[in-house]
């Protein structure tokens, strides 16, 4: 059994490629094999979003403060509020980020590829994208 001290934890900001506006990223766990999963605890200041991007073997966050927006590509912005949990499917391109008037932390929890393969990064989200009417 590994016990991580959770004042040990170092936060890092999200790198500009993958995010507009400011993210914090605290790696929550990334055991050695056979474990494959990787977990976050990701913040996002009021507006910032990630880039579209897509995970190999798919990706569940759950809301753990503020409302999330998030989106599949070509589908219709969602808002979840804390509790609520999105699983995206693998392959599956979307981004996810905090409302424009409050900050917003989800828990990230994916698995690694066995190959090995990172999530794929893709372009920025607009603005018009981002400010899409929520369903």
């Amino acid at each position: 059994m590994n016990v991580t001290d959770a004042t040990h934890a170092a936060a890092f900001v999200g790198p500009t490629d993958w995010f507009t506006g400011r993210v914090w990223i605290e790696i929550v766990s990334e055991e050695p094999e056979p474990s494959r999963l990787r977990a976050s605890k990701v913040t996002f200041s009021p507006g910032a979003r990630t880039a579209w991007h897509a995970h190999p073997c798919g990706q569940t966050l759950l809301i753990v403060d503020g409302v999330a927006r998030v989106q599949t590509r070509g589908k219709p912005v969602r808002e979840i509020g804390p509790g609520g949990v999105v699983y995206i499917q693998p392959g599956e391109w979307h981004w996810h980020g905090a409302t424009s008037g409050r900050p917003m932390t989800h828990l990230a929890l994916q698995d690694t590829a066995p190959d090995g393969s990172e999530p794929v990064w893709g372009e920025q989200v607009s603005d018009v994208e981002y400010r899409g009417a929520a369903r």
